[in-house]
């Protein structure tokens, strides 16, 4: 485990706008309660509370990966009348502590799935 510092920052926010996720013209996820989190020089990324998530879409994938300062992340790809997008869903199940917020929630790999916009609240 590796602690977030002056070399690696995180930063976890609160994110003021709606963040909607699609696939194939379905929405999978459409909150406004993401979670922004900044981590050193990669792009921010959305979390999106489960809750405001279409889980029914999802199907828990046996890929898993892990990050050093986050943990061990679940996988999950979309299912939609369309096409699937493979392992284009993860969530820390576990977090660590420096990044808790992020418990119970979603996040989407861009290139994986149609959108991830921000829209005004």
């Amino acid at each position: 485990m590796k602690i977030p510092g002056p070399d690696h920052p995180i930063a976890i926010a609160a994110n003021p706008k709606r963040v909607r996720v699609t696939h194939r013209g379905r929405v999978i996820a459409d909150t406004r309660r993401a979670l922004t989190l900044r981590e050193a020089s990669y792009p921010p990324v959305h979390y999106i509370p489960r809750d405001d998530a279409d889980m029914t879409l999802l199907t828990r994938s046996p890929h898993a990966s892990h990050c050093p300062h986050k943990g061990d992340a679940a996988h999950f790809s979309v299912s939609v009348e369309g096409g699937a997008a493979n392992n284009a869903v993860w969530r820390y199940e576990h977090p660590y502590d420096a990044v808790a917020a992020i418990k119970d929630h979603l996040a989407f790999y861009p290139n994986r799935i149609d959108t991830i916009e921000e829209l005004p609240a």
